[in-house]
């Protein structure tokens, strides 16, 4: 294959890694904090999300390390877009931090 066309698909499949790893985080907490058991979902998300993310880098570096660095930078890309979709509003952030103030 031609190297450009590598290194692109090594950027999209570094933002595919990257959703599916903040996204899982990000369904996790949802599902955690109502859970009885949130230190198994936690626990058991992180070292699946980890599994996942760290294979994934190791198969598309192949010993790379341009690869490797744009999958990185994917994977940051997909941390932005993940975070800026899951925000919540901001009445909730503002009344977030207004408690933030009071605590002991």
């Amino acid at each position: 294959m031609n190297e450009v066309l590598l290194l692109a698909l090594a950027l999209l499949v570094g933002v595919l890694l990257g959703a599916i790893f903040f996204g899982g985080l990000w369904w996790t907490v949802r599902k955690g904090v109502s859970s009885e058991q949130p230190a198994f979902w936690f626990f058991g998300s992180l070292l699946l999300r980890m599994s996942i993310a760290l294979a994934g880098f190791y198969f598309v570096s192949g010993g790379h390390w341009e690869r490797l660095l744009l999958c990185l930078v994917g994977f940051v890309m997909a941390r932005l877009v993940v975070t800026r979709l899951t925000r919540s509003s901001g009445e909730n952030q503002s009344l977030l931090a207004q408690d933030a103030r009071y605590a002991p």
